[in-house]
């Protein structure tokens, strides 16, 4: 790589056409202007400039090599001009959230992204510990979480909450001993299960799922496709549990039966990116929709 201080050199020596000019410009001495000159056509292998008692003229070489260096000139020119211009609605956002709730925000991204053209958001569905490793590691910008996350690690902020539901067939007796009923259907796994299940049953203030054993209870199916995970149990197959939007936008709830326990469930939805992470102007507006659906 060309050094860039001998090409400065070079470059100010061709605009001025003078030695002494380029050395009073780039406050150097003269002798440190030939130095450079003489390193510069070193490295590339050429003679780039003929000199003419005190004046030069360029080589072929030496043009191709000026023409470069404001080429570079002008490359870092646009680069910088790009860095310092930071538009609200143009660039690449990236968010990841559980599946249930990208039923919800998918739409109203796209009708972000319709308004905006020059915007684009990047949506992933995951699970809550794969949304943090990939914030933590710079994969995705923001994720939207259920739990409270590690503040030495992440910057939180709360969005707002939804209800969690158990979902069952609809042709199932609720007003039955529920817990018996959950082991006989069996379980309808999904990749956030595992987070929702045992909240669910510790917060509903029903005692016959309170004192179930979770690991006892079979499973009758699993699917990781959030748009998927209601069928089987619209076909009279197992139950599992959700939150409300995902249950909403359900094609076919008609077939569902949504269990009212003594005390509705509510999970809190956090808006977390990685500590002392400075996102761009875009991240605003994205933010706004964000804060506006969750409300």
């Amino acid at each position: 790589m060309l050094n860039p201080v001998w090409l400065n050199t070079f470059v100010t020596l061709i605009d001025t056409g003078h030695f002494t000019k380029t050395a009073e410009r780039l406050y150097m001495t003269q002798p440190g202007v030939s130095q450079h000159i003489s390193k510069l056509e070193l490295a590339c292998g050429f003679s780039l400039i003929r000199r003419h008692n005190k004046s030069f003229e360029l080589t072929e070489q030496g043009l191709l090599v000026y023409n470069h260096a404001q080429s570079l000139i002008q490359n870092e020119k646009e680069l910088l001009e790009r860095l310092a211009f930071d538009d609200p609605f143009s660039g690449i956002c990236s968010v990841a959230c559980s599946g249930a709730l990208a039923l919800n925000l998918y739409p109203k991204l796209l009708e972000l992204q319709r308004k905006h053209p020059e915007l684009v958001v990047k949506l992933k569905a995951s699970p809550n510990q794969q949304i943090l490793y990939e914030v933590q590691q710079g994969i995705i910008d923001i994720g939207i979480v259920t739990d409270t996350p590690n503040e030495n690690i992440f910057e939180v902020n709360q969005l707002g909450q939804e209800e969690l539901c158990l979902v069952l067939p609809k042709h199932v007796n609720t007003n039955d001993e529920i817990g018996l009923r959950l082991n006989r259907l069996g379980l309808i796994e999904h990749p956030d299960l595992s987070h929702y299940l045992p909240l669910y049953f510790s917060h509903c203030q029903e005692s016959s799922l309170k004192n179930l054993v979770i690991s006892d209870i079979p499973v009758v199916g699993f699917i990781n496709q959030i748009g998927q995970i209601l069928q089987p149990i619209a076909r009279g197959i197992g139950f599992t549990i959700l939150p409300k939007s995902a249950i909403d936008s359900f094609h076919d709830s008609r077939l569902l039966n949504v269990f009212k326990p003594r005390k509705t469930v509510i999970e809190a939805l956090y808006g977390v990116k990685k500590k002392n992470r400075e996102l761009p102007e875009r991240y605003g507006t994205l933010n706004s929709v964000l804060h506006n659906l969750m409300m």
